[in-house]
């Protein structure tokens, strides 16, 4: 069953063939809920991709479902607002769950393992345009972002996501009452860490306390495609 839920309307260079790795992740955004009884299989398809090094995949979960009967406890309204955003850019009036965004681009049912596999092969095909960099130094994260060819005009949003790589709930109420689940890349923290324009180089520190591992995202500001990805533990 695939949920939805209405949106109000807010609404020259070639490039040179880099070949991807795993410091080069595809990005796959899931949002998905404990209250939504869809979600299950697309959230056990993230925890494939989360064992590769090539996909970098973060659960969102969203807090539209609470009222059913059961509060997801990983919910965040951010990560709504994010999902609506995606639609918004998108020309999309519905949101739903489960959904996947793959690179800020593809919007594609979270279950349809095939349409994803096809939307991260195509990513990985597509040459980046800048070089990141990642590295822990004394608590900080220090990034290093370089262009490779000439940017379009910025801005770019630098993001820095913490997650948790497995989080398990005994679910008691909803529609997944008496069910538990392990949830992978459970995402707890996402900020912008700066703004930058894509004419030259930047380098910078941002604190990152604790033990999660922790990735940044560069992206066309506000919901555009991701340019860029790297990740540490």
């Amino acid at each position: 069953m695939k949920f939805l839920l209405p949106i109000v309307a807010m609404l020259g260079f070639a490039m040179p063939v880099y070949g991807q790795s795993a410091d080069e992740p595809v990005v796959v955004e899931l949002y998905t809920s404990q209250g939504c009884s869809s979600c299950p299989p697309a959230d056990a398809l993230l925890h494939e991709l989360a064992a590769r090094q090539d996909v970098l995949p973060l659960a969102l979960h969203v807090d539209y479902w609470d009222y059913i009967g059961w509060k997801d406890k990983f919910a965040d309204p951010s990560h709504t607002k994010r999902q609506k955003g995606y639609a918004h850019a998108g020309g999309r009036r519905m949101i739903y769950t489960p959904q996947m965004i793959i690179m800020g681009q593809d919007d594609v049912v979270g279950a349809d393992a095939l349409a994803v596999e096809n939307a991260i092969a195509r990513h990985q095909k597509t040459p980046r345009p800048v070089s990141l960099s990642v590295s822990r130094e004394d608590g900080d994260l220090v990034i290093r972002l370089e262009p490779r060819v000439q940017m379009d005009s910025g801005p770019f949003l630098v993001q820095l996501v913490r997650f948790t790589p497995q989080r398990k709930v005994s679910i008691t109420r909803g529609e997944l009452a008496g069910k538990s689940f392990t949830y992978a890349n459970v995402v707890e923290d996402w900020q912008v860490a700066a703004n930058w324009d894509g004419a030259g180089s930047l380098e910078m520190s941002v604190p990152a306390p604790g033990s999660n591992p922790a990735a940044v995202l560069v992206q066309a500001a506000p919901f555009g495609k991701i340019i860029a990805a790297a990740r540490t533990d």
